[in-house]
């Protein structure tokens, strides 16, 4: 298969991806959930056995957004909703009592959006700091093109993953800051199994051309990201399926986020690659100088 030589075609693809997925960010953003807006925190232990969906339906008749709601114990809930009023808070508590009956409240606290505001600066803060310190080493380890050409692919995924959530308005929550960093790895992973082959085959093949060396590397390693991407989505498929509702959004955003770096580690860092090379080197560099083969 020609990954390299087809370039232009993966481009086009990625930016229909990408481009929609932009605009809708631009227009309306993303859709925060309590961690980045700010909310009301309840720790509630029921004397009767409580159904979490039942819990979560009874809360959502006071609140527009879902809640964010974990079993820390046995019918002991962790419960995030949004912004509430001091009215509206007792007008839910006493509700919550008569439908389920009895219960300890052992924590109710709010969060303001200033620490909203703040764990979304981190969450920033927390990406660049990734791309920045992966753009170094990988220059260190093997050239700046090649630093170059990861990174590019990097920030390919994540705008994949963060558009398609905003296009289809899910929840971005702190889970969602992990699932980014987990694809972010995923990529990376692939994308240096992939630069690792063509330094190696530089080394010891000595090809003059040096996208039909890359084309060549990408489908050596081929079997190995076909292999490594079937495992995860083994992993994944189930826990998205019947996962609870708290790892529904992370397990998405790795899914999406697990094709999109498969597609780039393949088809855009190697191409990226070549293109980045001829520019950083000049047209004359273009080609790879013959090597003297291993004997």
């Amino acid at each position: 298969m020609q990954f390299v030589q087809k370039r232009k075609i993966w481009y086009i693809i990625s930016l229909a991806v990408i481009i929609p997925g932009l605009i809708s960010l631009f227009l309306s953003g993303l859709n925060l959930g309590i961690d980045f807006t700010g909310g009301n925190i309840l720790q509630m232990k029921f004397e009767q056995q409580v159904e979490m969906s039942d819990l979560r339906n009874g809360i959502m008749k006071y609140t527009d957004q879902t809640p964010s709601i974990q079993e820390t114990s046995d019918n002991e809930y962790y419960i995030r909703v949004s912004v509430l009023d001091t009215a509206t808070s007792e007008q839910m508590l006493t509700g919550l009592k008569e439908t389920f009956g009895p219960y300890e409240l052992t924590q109710n606290e709010l969060i303001g959006p200033v620490m909203g505001k703040e764990l979304a600066t981190n969450a920033i803060l927390a990406l660049l700091i990734a791309f920045a310190l992966m753009l170094v080493y990988i220059a260190f380890r093997f050239e700046l093109h090649f630093a170059i050409a990861a990174v590019i692919p990097l920030i390919h995924d994540v705008l994949i993953v963060i558009g398609i959530f905003s296009l289809l308005k899910l929840e971005v929550d702190s889970t969602f800051v992990a699932a980014v960093l987990t694809v972010i790895g995923y990529s990376i992973n692939n994308t240096i199994v992939v630069f690792d082959r063509v330094r190696e085959n530089i080394k010891y093949q000595g090809s003059s051309d040096f996208p039909a060396l890359v084309n060549e590397s990408i489908r050596q390693t081929l079997t190995r990201s076909i292999n490594t991407v079937l495992a995860v989505l083994f992993l994944l498929v189930p826990l998205l399926i019947f996962g609870g509702d708290t790892t529904k959004n992370f397990s998405l955003a790795v899914l999406i986020g697990l094709v999109a770096g498969t597609y780039s580690s393949m088809f855009i860092a190697g191409s990226l690659l070549v293109d980045v090379k001829a520019m950083v080197k000049g047209k004359k560099n273009y080609q790879t100088p013959k090597s003297n083969k291993k004997k």
